[in-house]
This record gives C-alpha cells, sequence and structure tokens, in this order.
C-alpha cells in the first residue's frame, strides 16, 4: 500500500470539496476554487473533515495513480488556504524588474525590455527591483509561471548573471587564466 495515497487528507474549516462525477473534484477555499479530473479507478471519499484515498487492486497504474492523486488532492487543499509562492532573483549589472499594472517589465540585458502579463489566477509582485515573487493557489502553475519566467534568461556559471530561484545554488566556473605557452 502506498504510504503516502493511504494518509488522509485534513480539510480544515471554511474549505468545501465537492467529489463529482468521473472523479471530478472542485475544492473551494478564501484563496480560491480549483477543479481538477482524477483516474476513476481510484476511489476519493469525504468522511466529515477527513478525505480518504483508495485504489481498487495493486495493478501498476493504479498504483502509481494513487500518491499522485493524494498528493495533488492535499496540494490543491493546501493552496486554497494558503497560496503557493516561488521567489526569483535576478542579478546582473543593469538587470531590473518593474511591475506596471497586471504587467511585468524586465530589463535583462537585451536590446528590449521583455514583458510579462499576469496569468489568471497567478499574481505576481515585485518588492524591489531585483526580486519577483509568483504566486497562486495552483502549485503546479505557479511552478510553471516561474520556469517560464526563469527561461528568459537563466543564470550562468561564470559572473551568475540571469534570473535563478532564491533557494538555487549555482556553480560557478573560473574564467580563462592567462596566455597559452608556446
Amino acid at each position: 500500500m502506498s504510504r503516502i495515497g493511504r494518509m488522509p487528507i485534513e480539510v480544515p474549516a471554511g474549505v468545501t470539496v465537492t467529489i463529482g462525477e468521473d472523479n471530478i473534484i472542485t475544492v473551494k477555499g478564501p484563496k480560491g476554487e480549483l477543479t481538477k479530473a482524477f483516474p476513476t479507478a481510484i476511489k476519493v471519499e469525504q468522511e466529515g473533515n477527513m478525505i480518504h484515498v483508495t485504489r481498487p487492486n495493486d495493478a501498476k497504474e493504479n498504483r502509481a495513480a494513487h500518491g499522485m492523486t493524494r498528493s495533488i488532492l492535499n496540494s490543491m487543499v493546501h493552496g486554497v488556504v494558503k497560496e503557493f509562492e516561488k521567489e526569483l532573483q535576478v542579478n546582473g549589472i543593469g538587470y531590473r524588474v518593474q511591475k506596471q499594472g497586471k504587467t511585468l517589465n524586465m530589463n535583462l540585458g537585451f536590446s528590449h525590455p521583455v514583458t510579462i502579463d499576469e496569468e489568471e489566477g497567478i499574481t505576481l509582485d515585485v518588492p524591489d527591483p531585483n526580486k519577483i515573487i509568483v504566486k497562486g493557489a495552483d502549485k503546479q502553475q505557479v511552478g510553471q509561471v516561474a520556469a517560464r519566467i526563469r527561461a528568459i534568461r537563466p543564470p550562468e556559471p561564470y559572473k551568475g548573471k540571469g534570473i535563478k530561484y532564491a533557494d538555487e545554488v549555482i556553480r560557478r566556473k573560473e574564467g580563462k587564466t592567462g596566455a597559452k605557452k608556446k
């Protein structure tokens, strides 16, 4: 039995979980509403303020989907109560970020500024010119938006310039040293 899949999910006060046909589950809370379709072989039951996820047998597909279903459902419940967030740092001389309305303007050493618009369900905060905070209820969407922003100018190993996650460590390389010997 899956260690993750058999753990119950506690639903906090103020959160409603609706289990519909074909395992389409809707979670509503103070920070938003999330809907996702799960595999129909996995059984999701709610008893009071606890959700239990079970599988019908030990087939490989069911074992794989059991823990995944429970983890995604737990992230949905957590996300509508307390939003997920990813912090990005912008390093480099002249690299800076500004927010104008719902648009993020970035000067990253290109010949033109790069702009990104906020997606639905995601908020982009810029507390200072070298920091971006991506927030949202959907954990997967927050990670995807943060990865898309990072991909615009990934950090390089020689000077460390670029956009990196706040907890990411960049392995630095030593540059060329001296002239060649003849």
